[in-house]
């Protein structure tokens, strides 16, 4: 399958749908990685927190595509901000990957209690950027208010900001604020999975069973994660969908040959109830996700 793409501010281009790995047990990383780059996915994202950065590594170079086919983006965390640490981090994520270029270095939370870290972490990505050794740096649940600060205290825009947004959190006022400024808003849960995981979102009717999406499926005869994604694309946002299982990887990508209607996209977006499902920004301390990443 034919994926499009589109163009960063730093020039790159970027698939604009990729296989999340989110929560994937190592074991279960190279197979579905596999999987998916053998069915046309050319982009994996995965961070250092996920702790599968060397799967998605064995997955790419088993699979016989030069490197140069597969985008692959990864996450420093928050145990790994400050200038020198982040440079550090980006030499684990590589070793473990088996790469010497990341495609795409982002931060995977604003740490708002440590914000200068955060500061001095995204020159770090700056660096990395400046001496090819990343062709994009990016951000990652950062809201308008950390997105401020980062812009007045850096040189480069970030080029994407990965956030929560499906149809039952739809963040409008941030996906304006990204796109006034050139940065890609990218969708993680984008058919809103988040939303009924266990200990996140108990109780929630999900989306996959909402009306309003099934009978929007039912109308183009797809499912309702195809048509959420379709939404997505159509609105302008990069996703990556997680799976482990073939035929959902396969399913997920086929979201390129219908259109929805400008009604069926409104639709979609009265579905937004302004509940999170993942944790809070200002949630993201030391103290509650003070994880330590393991050298490669």
């Amino acid at each position: 399958m034919s994926v499009p793409t589109m163009t960063l501010n730093s020039g790159v281009e970027m698939p604009a749908v990729g296989l999340g790995v989110f929560q994937s047990a190592p074991e279960e990383t190279t197979e579905a990685v596999a999987v998916a780059l053998e069915v046309g996915y050319r982009h994996i994202d995965t961070a250092a927190a996920y702790g599968n950065e060397r799967e998605v590594g064995e997955a790419i170079r088993r699979s016989g595509l030069v490197r140069e086919e597969v985008f692959i983006e990864t996450k420093v965390w928050i145990t790994d901000y400050g200038y020198d640490a982040t440079l550090h981090a980006f030499d684990k994520s590589a070793r473990k990957l088996g790469v010497e270029q990341i495609d795409l270095f982002i931060l995977h939370q604003a740490f708002p209690n440590g914000f200068e870290l955060t500061i001095q972490a995204y020159r770090a990505l700056e660096k990395l950027l400046s001496d090819g050794k990343v062709r994009a740096i990016g951000v990652s649940n950062f809201m308008p208010r950390h997105l401020d600060r980062l812009l007045a205290e850096t040189s480069i825009v970030p080029a994407v900001n990965q956030i929560e947004v499906h149809p039952y959190f739809r963040q409008s006022e941030l996906l304006a604020y990204d796109s006034e400024r050139g940065i890609v808003n990218q969708a993680w849960s984008p058919i809103g999975g988040v939303t009924f995981y266990p200990g996140w979102g108990e109780g929630k009717k999900s989306t996959l069973k909402d009306p309003v999406i099934v009978e929007i499926a039912a109308a183009h005869d797809k499912t309702p994660a195809q048509v959420m994604l379709r939404w997505h694309l159509q609105q302008g946002r990069q996703v990556i969908p997680k799976s482990v299982k073939p035929s959902r990887i396969r399913e997920n990508l086929d979201v390129v040959d219908f259109d929805l209607t400008e009604d069926q996209l409104a639709a979609i977006d009265t579905l937004d109830t302004g509940v999170r499902g993942g944790p809070e920004p200002e949630d993201i301390t030391l103290e509650n996700f003070g994880a330590k990443i393991p050298e490669a």
